[in-house]
């Protein structure tokens, strides 16, 4: 463990990325207490500018609301999208993926092209019909989400098993006579986690985004705040309060920046080829 921080803390950016990220879980965890009356609630008159009024450092939206409260709850929702989504996401295409990696044949070629007619849709044009079909809670949002990010987990993890299917420890293992999903569960997995842990820091970024974009586009909750929703309540005023899009396009554009530079030091601080060279 002490190698990794070492390793990891020599990418300056990955470092800056996850105090990033720190402060935006400490403004998620600080919401309730912080603004216990709801972002919904209005406080004050439309269009107050920032830094204008004591208590409402960002001002207020179209309808009066506190922006600050908004861009703190809309932090909760970012996050719990974004790492739940990943979560069943992984869920979904790690067993398919070391599935399809491990035996091969008509059972490779069977999820492969599973995977392959999910891969064929535009993901956001499928979260879009998803959402369409069903309501447009966070939950639905969230599933929508992971049935649209698996697919590149499962290539992912297929094309890891290939390569460690035919190791001597897999093949140690198959002659003491464990059964193949045990093989899989402790002996391959693990040793395909390293790329599984890159890949799952930018899908969190990339469920974000993607959350925004549909927000922004009406088909998010309308009972839960996000950064999306601000964005698109705003885009009618952009010229007159250009602040109300401005702010939480930046709270998306740290928190997404953030989470690729976290990613591409736990590539340095993960691949065993990096390691060697530093060695």
């Amino acid at each position: 463990m002490k190698a990794f921080w070492s390793r990891f803390r020599q990418n300056r950016g990955a470092v800056i990325g996850l105090v990033i990220i720190a402060i935006v879980i400490a403004c998620a965890i600080a919401a309730p207490f912080l603004f216990p009356r709801s972002p919904w609630s209005m406080v004050q008159r439309p269009f107050l500018p920032p830094f204008e009024m004591d208590g409402l450092p960002l001002g207020t939206d179209a309808l009066g609301r506190d922006v600050l409260s908004g861009l703190f709850h809309g932090a909760r929702v970012s996050l719990l999208v974004g790492l739940v989504s990943t979560v069943v996401a992984l869920a979904i295409g790690i067993p398919i993926g070391a599935l399809a990696g491990y035996y091969g044949g008509l059972v490779d070629d069977a999820l492969m092209r599973f995977t392959e007619f999910f891969q064929t849709i535009p993901s956001f044009a499928l979260a879009i019909v998803l959402l369409a079909i069903f309501q447009p809670t966070l939950s639905y949002v969230i599933l929508a989400i992971a049935i649209v990010s698996w697919p590149p987990v499962a290539r992912l993890v297929r094309g890891e098993v290939l390569s460690l299917r035919n190791r001597e420890f897999v093949e140690a293992a198959t002659l003491s006579g464990q059964s193949n999903l045990r093989i899989i569960l402790r002996q391959v997995l693990p040793n395909a986690l390293p790329p599984i842990i890159v890949l799952a820091s930018l899908m969190v970024a990339t469920a974000i985004l993607l959350e925004s974009s549909l927000s922004f586009l009406g088909l998010g909750d309308p009972n839960v705040m996000s950064w999306g929703y601000m964005i698109g309540a705003a885009r009618t005023v952009l010229r007159s309060a250009w602040w109300l899009s401005f702010i939480p396009g930046v709270a998306i554009l740290l928190t997404v920046l953030a989470l690729n530079l976290i990613g591409e030091g736990l590539n340095d601080a993960l691949n065993p080829r990096l390691r060697k060279r530093t060695s």
